[in-house]
């Protein structure tokens, strides 16, 4: 079954999570997806405006504008097209709901977690899609997606999910101690 199964709200600069949907599914590909979110988080200022991660049975999909960006977890099968209607209703409402300053300023991860209600309402009408309102411009976003695609990140952009990207030796700082 195609479906989102989780989204969050992250501030561009330095990954800061603004605010997300609470997820109920501890599957071990979620779980990794989890970490590629993270990863995705920290690098959003180094990446296109809008991209897809495609992680096998799943797929990350982004939209970044004014310093925030709107992340989301889906199925792989799930219409792209609908996936980034989703987001731009995401940032729609972010933008309109709250002041980009404070936004620029919060300094606690989640403190717009009342954004959530949102994410969770609109998450339930996306995976229904017979109750989607007609307000939705479909054809307007699939024409926007053929003209301008989003940026297919590939893994080894990324980086691996234990947390150490593919860079050279010589950008890794630590400590140099091994602890037991």
């Amino acid at each position: 079954m195609s479906m989102i199964l989780s989204a969050s709200v992250v501030r561009v600069r330095d990954g800061l999570p603004l605010s997300a949907s609470t997820d109920y599914e501890q599957s071990t590909g979620m779980q990794e997806c989890r970490k590629y979110f993270k990863m995705l988080s920290k690098k959003l200022s180094q990446l296109p405006d809008r991209c897809t991660l495609k992680t096998g049975h799943y797929n990350i999909n982004f939209i970044s504008s004014l310093g925030v960006s709107y992340m989301m977890l889906c199925t792989e099968n799930y219409p792209s097209v609908l996936a980034f209607c989703f987001l731009d209703e995401l940032q729609k409402e972010f933008i309109t709901t709250y002041n980009m300053m404070k936004t620029n300023t919060a300094v606690r991860p989640y403190c717009f977690i009342e954004f959530d209600n949102f994410i969770q309402r609109t998450k339930q009408r996306y995976n229904n899609t017979r109750s989607l309102s007609t307000k939705m411009n479909l054809a307007d976003m699939q024409t926007e997606i053929k003209l301008r695609p989003p940026y297919q990140i590939s893994m080894s952009e990324l980086g691996s999910a234990n947390g150490f990207s593919h860079l050279p030796g010589a950008e890794y700082k630590g400590t140099g101690k091994i602890s037991a």
